[in-house]
């Protein structure tokens, strides 16, 4: 029985250390988790029932321990690398064929997807050209190409401060002429878009007509009028409050021309003050923009993906899945930084970062391996004096067995 003992216990040894090995080898692999080799006792099954006296017949190992603590979250400030600060796990997909891991480094390929260094695509929630998250299934993500289509301007915001101690301008004997400056108080202009994406002028005219009372013509490119008359009439109180007029008004059909869409524009000019100040333009807005092209993404914390544009627009590209387990000891190691769902595992629960039991993601940042170097050095120590304990052990029961020989 010594012999078997002693034998069982070099096994149970040489594994921790091979544990303890691999541990230390993968100190410095992204996402790495250590393992913890366990240990049972061994008895002979007896066909009555062990007493109270049984002897062992040495160990083995039950199992090898996956360490799912926290790794430490190194800043590398490389824009693909994503860290996970809290549970989860990166949901990534090869033909279709889907793994879990936690090292974040990924990259992207020739066709936009964004995938690990063993070209496993990240997956995830696609938006539609509105920036919409379908969020219903996880699907591998990638970063569009193409130019972001134009959006025609529907909508003119304006906010503005008249100065109540201009002249008044009379409308029968001096009328509205864009091309003359005297016929006008104050204007002002803005960029707007057709459906093509073309750029336009759009300038706004006002006119003192007297008693609170201002006038609000339009130009297209500053050569022609939008409307017959005045797109609106402002009217104020003594106290220099807007009373009516303000909108949202809907200009007349603005005829862009060169194929695009006549534009119909509707103007705000809620907030306009009548005081006794300079004329200042204080907000001037409109919803619309040129095409652009993708010029770089950001990922949020929340795992969103904010898509930067030539025209000075951001919209969000998709967003990142994570997936987490109810017993994550239960994941097979795949290699490569990989693990795959089996039944002692469960099925995966997915979600977006910062859901139910579920950490963010940090940008720039990738987590380290959680190995204690210093503790594994010193339990591979311990390792080694268990082995040649057990080494002792089968050398001393071979010496009583030549002893009994040569009685």
């Amino acid at each position: 029985m010594g012999f078997s003992s002693g034998l069982s216990g070099l096994n149970a040894a040489s594994k921790d250390l091979d544990v303890v090995g691999n541990n230390v080898a993968n100190a410095a692999t992204v996402g790495f988790k250590q393992g913890q080799a366990q240990f049972a006792d061994i008895y002979a099954n007896s066909l009555y029932g062990a007493g109270n006296n049984t002897i062992g017949i040495g160990t083995k190992v039950s199992t090898v321990a996956q360490q799912f603590t926290q790794g430490d979250i190194t800043v590398t400030n490389r824009q693909l690398d994503l860290a996970i600060s809290g549970n989860g796990f990166f949901r990534v997909s090869n033909n279709g064929a889907v793994s879990y891991t936690r090292a974040g480094q990924f990259q992207l390929d020739k066709n936009g997807y964004i995938v690990t260094a063993n070209a496993d695509r990240l997956t995830g929630y696609l938006a539609n050209g509105a920036g919409i998250i379908n969020s219903v299934s996880p699907v591998d993500l990638k970063i569009p190409t193409g130019d972001l289509a134009p959006l025609a301007t529907t909508s003119i915001t304006g906010q503005f401060n008249l100065d109540s101690r201009s002249s008044t301008i009379v409308q029968a004997t001096t009328p509205f002429n864009l091309t003359d400056p005297t016929t006008y108080t104050n204007g002002t202009s803005l960029k707007v878009f057709d459906s093509l994406g073309n750029s336009h002028d759009v300038n706004l005219y006002f006119v003192n007509r007297g008693a609170g009372s201002w006038d609000v013509y339009a130009s297209l490119d500053g050569t022609t009028q939008i409307g017959a008359g005045p797109v609106t009439t402002m009217t104020f109180n003594t106290s220099g409050g807007l009373t009516a007029g303000g909108g949202p008004i809907a200009m007349p059909a603005v005829v862009y021309g060169n194929g695009a869409a006549n534009g119909a524009l509707s103007l705000n000019l809620g907030g306009t003050t009548q005081f006794g100040n300079t004329y200042s333009p204080n907000t001037l807005s409109q919803n619309g923009y040129t095409s652009g092209r993708l010029t770089g993404f950001t990922f949020g914390s929340d795992g969103t993906i904010q898509g930067t544009y030539s025209n000075s627009q951001t919209i969000v590209l998709g967003q990142v899945a994570l997936a987490n387990f109810n017993n994550v000891q239960g994941l097979i190691p795949g290699g490569n930084n990989l693990w795959q769902e089996s039944a002692d595992s469960g099925i995966p629960i997915v979600g977006v970062p910062g859901g139910t039991n579920l950490g963010k993601l940090q940008a720039g940042a990738t987590e380290a391996s959680n190995v204690d170097l210093t503790a594994e050095l010193v339990h591979m120590i311990t390792a080694q004096r268990n082995y040649q304990a057990n080494a002792q052990t089968i050398k001393t029961q071979d010496q009583l067995m030549q002893t009994m020989v040569n009685m």
